[in-house]
């Protein structure tokens, strides 16, 4: 609800008033709204077409660093997960903290693995990380980035022998990028606290905001209050990122084999900046997990190098890993977000309900005025905070009862959904 009023009321001078905090969301989710109106889908629309967009690139990342049936075998356990389907789902920028960096490692990884890289990539690379910025945490990606150009020696030498012209259109827009940061900061000093931190940040709350975040990965929804169904790894998929982990040892100065792990901690350090960023642990577990398999394949292969039959029969315990992993994780998001109280009572089901069962009446809120006020711009339903001396006839409270003697009860909705059924008291003015 707050992601979609922010989004609505998003103005188009947003830039200059400093309004940049996940400006590229805000605006694909107010021009949802304001195309299909203020539904459940217009809302999380933004997120289903990015977590689309988000599993093609997991799937070409994985591709650049590992065979195809690796790449497409890890990317079919991330997405099936219980985490990127809540993600795709949210409604929220949170997936916009996963999407840039996996854009960016792929946009990468296609300059890195030419010879002769396309100016285009580059092109494209400085546009995307040019657009990150503007959401939270991203500027730490940017310096991670950076430093793992540098310290790595294949990516510094990639780096030196790149042309000019791709050299200075991602240096163009880099310093173009800062420029607008600093011009905002200097007239909106908060801009660089929702870029870099949580609003409610506290330095003394750093490694307690990392034990909060983690402890959704391994602990069960019934042991913590959180917005995550929990655990957020499943075993099989825990097993796999630990054996890629494991196999990422030897050779670990490869690009591809220590990304992963750096990645990890990268995730722990944002962490502690805001545990909900503990999502973008995703990236780095759909790396591990694809080293995970290829380990796998590798050493049933190396156990049978002549025999065709072997090959075939690693089919077999290939789709129990597949079964165990994806059915049990798909079972939790349909019917965990529905009936696990510490998390269905974190989502909104009564949009539609208010939606199917108003017409021509006034819909008096107490709370979320802002939200329901969208409404107006696509029913004919008016959304009043207080009644004035002008009395609808028709009058609809929101989650409350009329005490108003000139008003009489004739319809109470109610809702499978909410632990109190009534949602909407529906009511007539009484005539003279």
């Amino acid at each position: 609800m707050e992601s979609a009023t922010h989004s609505y009321y998003l103005s188009f001078d947003a830039p200059l008033n400093g309004d940049l905090v996940n400006l590229p969301y805000r605006v694909l989710q107010k021009l949802s709204i304001m195309i299909f109106g203020l539904t459940p889908y217009s809302i999380k629309l933004p997120s289903i077409i990015i977590g689309l967009f988000l599993g093609l690139l997991l799937i070409l990342l994985l591709n650049r660093w590992f065979k195809s049936n690796v790449s497409l075998l890890a990317s079919c356990l991330v997405v099936l997960s219980t985490p990127f389907l809540f993600l795709a789902g949210s409604g929220t920028p949170l997936i916009m903290i996963l999407f840039w960096p996996t854009l960016l490692l792929w946009l990468g990884s296609k300059i890195q693995g030419e010879k002769r890289p396309k100016p285009i990539y580059s092109f494209f690379f400085a546009i995307a990380l040019l657009l990150s910025v503007f959401t939270p945490y991203m500027v730490y990606f940017a310096i991670f980035c950076v430093i793992f150009v540098f310290c790595q020696p294949h990516l510094r030498f990639v780096v030196k022998s790149l042309p000019k012209l791709p050299l200075f259109i991602i240096g163009a827009f880099i310093l173009s990028g800062i420029s607008i940061l600093v011009m905002n900061i200097i007239n909106h000093p908060d801009t660089i606290m929702g870029l870099l931190f949580t609003n409610n940040f506290d330095a003394s709350h750093f490694f307690g905001n990392i034990g909060s975040g983690l402890a959704p990965v391994f602990l069960w929804s019934g042991s913590l209050e959180s917005v995550f169904l929990t655990p957020l790894l499943s075993m099989p998929t825990l097993a796999l990122a630990l054996i890629g982990l494991f196999s990422t040892t030897k050779g670990f100065f490869a690009s591809r084999n220590s990304i992963a792990s750096l990645l990890l901690v990268f995730t722990i350090i944002i962490t502690g900046f805001n545990p909900n960023a503990i999502i973008f642990f995703i990236l780095p577990i759909a790396i591990l997990v694809a080293h995970g398999l290829k380990y796998l394949l590798e050493k049933w292969y190396g156990l049978f190098p002549e025999n065709p039959y072997a090959r075939i029969a690693a089919i077999i315990p290939l789709s129990i890993l597949f079964a165990i992993t994806i059915i049990p994780s798909l079972l939790q998001y349909i019917y965990g977000y529905r009936y696990n109280p510490n998390v269905a009572n974190e989502f909104y089901y009564d949009l539609n309900i208010i939606r199917h069962n108003l017409s021509n009446e006034t819909l008096l809120v107490s709370d979320h005025y802002d939200f329901y006020k969208i409404l107006e711009d696509s029913t004919d339903i008016s959304v009043i905070d207080e009644l004035h001396d002008e009395r609808p006839y028709n009058l609809a409270i929101l989650y409350g009862v009329s005490e108003d003697k000139n008003y009489r009860l004739s319809r109470i909705i109610t809702s499978p959904m909410r632990e109190n059924s009534d949602i909407i008291y529906l009511y007539t003015e009484k005539g003279e």
